[in-house]
């Protein structure tokens, strides 16, 4: 089953994607934080007002999740092209709410920043509250589905004290282009991952290579602070992600960059100037920036 945040027309709220239909599932709840802890019985069931489906209307499938966390180093490809060992403990990082963004649009890159980079990532969404949950096992019960995410990343801006910093610049956490729940995945740690700027493919991996795995980092997450339905985790990317390559490449405006996972589907971003594009103001902007990218 696939879930999204769609744009109505006469309001945003959740919704059951079915082929190239979209069926309302508000009545259900509001929010996709609601609907993430009923039983996929309820879910599957309800017939809803079906409209057909425009990826535009696509928002992120949760826009508001409580956490949005990443993982660093979390691939053994990538440890490799960096050269370095692969972390005995999962690296953690924040994605702050100002970047998440939707699936389609476009990724602003500010003014005089100089290495805006790319990292195609599975996204693990969390469908009821799990806290201190006795093994991985119990863990993985927590998760409702899988997202594709771009970790979007400004590489001047991070050090080991400021990580955040330079993963949470408004629209740099876009995902999507739904949730595809996790009945539907036989093995997340089998999905192949690629990432393409301008049509050439710069990532190409397999979950395989994760180095800690899913129901390892919800439990350890887990194990600390309590995670509720809706809340997101990056699971880090594989090689091949600018930084990584020789010399490192970066992203321009006008380039063009799509990540898709098999199994989950794609998203894809036109990159531009920030001074081109409003930034969201508000005490917890939301960044929602869905104007199609121009024709390649």
């Amino acid at each position: 089953m696939r879930l999204a945040t769609y744009d109505f027309g006469d309001g945003i709220g959740p919704a059951r994607i079915d082929g190239d239909h979209v069926i309302d599932l508000r009545a259900l709840g509001p929010a996709m934080a609601d609907i993430l802890p009923l039983s996929a019985d309820i879910i599957g069931r309800h017939a809803g007002p079906s409209i057909r489906l425009d990826r535009h209307r696509l928002l992120a499938p949760v826009p508001e999740p409580g956490m949005f966390l990443g993982v660093g180093l979390n691939y053994r490809d990538h440890a490799r092209e960096i050269g370095r060992p692969l972390p005995a403990r999962p690296a953690l990082f924040a994605k702050l709410r100002g970047s998440v963004a939707p699936p389609f649009g476009r990724i602003l890159r500010a003014a005089g920043v100089t290495t805006l980079d790319y990292e195609g990532e599975l996204g693990v969404v969390v469908g009821r509250r799990c806290y201190r949950p006795v093994d991985e096992a119990e863990a993985a019960c927590a998760i409702a589905g899988y997202v594709v995410v771009n970790d979007v990343s400004v590489r001047e801006r991070i050090n080991p004290d400021q990580v955040s910093l330079g993963k949470s610049a408004p629209g740099h956490g876009p995902f999507g282009p739904w949730i595809t729940t996790a009945d539907a995945i036989a093995d997340p740690h089998a999905l192949r991952l690629r990432t393409w700027v301008n049509g050439e493919l710069r990532q190409d991996s397999s979950t395989a290579n994760l180095h800690h795995r899913i129901p390892a980092l919800v439990h350890l997450i887990a194990s600390a602070v309590v995670l509720m339905p809706g809340d997101v985790i990056a699971t880090g990317s594989p090689g091949g992600s600018g930084v990584g390559l020789s010399p490192p490449r970066y992203l321009d405006p006008g380039d063009r960059v799509a990540v898709e996972i098999d199994e989950l589907g794609r998203i894809e971003h036109v990159i531009v100037d920030e001074d081109d594009i409003p930034v969201p103001t508000g005490p917890a902007p939301v960044f929602d920036e869905r104007a199609p990218p121009p024709p390649p």
